[in-house]
């Protein structure tokens, strides 16, 4: 493990005013999307839609790095360019989805416990050679009655931690994401109250697997109510709630922190972001990684008129530009 390869990648990636663009959907996520937008769930229109969002004029200014999925890695814009040397002359890190979805934790739970450890040596090795600097790893979790479990908030903080090891003794950055899932009608109390319990055992597993914390980057939930609670939380409450727990759960000598948009809705995500950054003295970088947040306008602009490029690109730049304002508490609602 090169400590000052890991720092200077982290550094990159969580430079100010700018964030990390998820474009890592597996191919049902994907194809689902297009389905409900009715455009052919092709390899060839994933690759046509991706080579927009990779290939954004001055999407560098507000974006340090984006997260690919295995199929998008391999593959090259229309004039035989790979995704990779194009973002590499943008100055774009380039990082990749390892895990490989979630199982059953147990035949009679509802629990999800991330799979994907085997192989991932060999798998990270490859990507490194192909340009990778950085890593991400997913966990679920919902919020019902007795649920998370301690069995399972632990059994995936421990597979967090040797996805770690396994990524830093390659000089790879990892991204370590335990999202608390939307759906439910859980307050914002009990939002608060699990994710500090998950990221407590999480980091506690970290530390004992003597993981080198400023060499990781933690992608987490905002602190928020379920989507079915009656009352939802406005982004003051969130932001307040949210770095409570960061500050209360997290290490300080974190490299950083960014957020997942978790299924809000585009302008809450940015307006919950803006409201951090109203708050004084954070110890660590705080910005976004978002993925549909950013997308959504383009990819609906995209399945309207493909040929449109100009139009759809411009609206892209546009949502990463807002989130970028945002990750500095300068985004002004309209």
């Amino acid at each position: 493990m090169n400590k000052d390869i890991l720092t200077k990648t982290v550094s990159h990636l969580l430079l100010p005013s700018k964030g990390i663009l998820a474009i890592d959907e597996n191919l049902n996520t994907c194809n689902k999307r297009f389905e409900k937008l009715d455009i052919p769930a092709t390899v060839e229109k994933r690759r046509e839609y991706r080579e927009l969002l990779i290939t954004a004029p001055e999407i560098e200014k507000y974006i340090s790095g984006y997260i690919l999925f295995d199929e998008t890695i391999r593959q090259n814009t229309k004039d035989n360019k790979s995704f990779i040397s194009v973002l590499q002359s943008k100055g774009i890190e380039i990082g990749i989805k390892v895990d490989k979805g979630v199982e059953e934790f147990s035949p009679d739970s509802s629990e999800k416990i991330t799979e994907g450890l085997d192989g991932l040596s060999d798998r990270l090795r490859e990507y490194k050679n192909m340009g990778a600097t950085f890593a991400k790893w997913r966990a679920i979790y919902n919020i019902g009655e007795n649920i998370p479990s301690p069995k399972c908030i632990k059994a995936n903080a421990n597979i967090f931690a040797q996805y770690a090891h396994i990524c830093q003794r390659q000089d790879i950055v990892p991204i370590i994401e335990p999202e608390i899932l939307i759906d439910g009608d859980y307050t914002v109390e009990k939002c608060y109250e699990i994710t500090a319990k998950n990221l407590d055992i999480i980091f506690s597993e970290l530390q004992n697997a003597d993981i080198f914390i400023p060499g990781i980057i933690l992608k987490t939930n905002m602190i928020i109510s379920g989507k079915e609670a009656t009352v939802q939380a406005s982004a003051e409450k969130v932001a307040e709630m949210t770095i409570k727990c960061l500050k209360e759960h997290v290490p300080n000598n974190i490299g950083g922190i960014v957020f997942l948009s978790g299924g809000q809705s585009d302008e809450k995500a940015t307006l919950n972001l803006n409201a951090m950054h109203q708050i004084a003295n954070l110890p660590w970088p705080l910005t976004f990684s978002y993925g549909r947040a950013i997308q959504n306008k383009a990819l609906r602009s995209w399945a309207q008129n493909s040929k449109d490029t100009v139009i759809i690109q411009k609206l892209l730049l546009e949502s990463a530009k807002i989130n970028s304002l945002a990750s500095v508490g300068k985004y002004q609602s309209k």
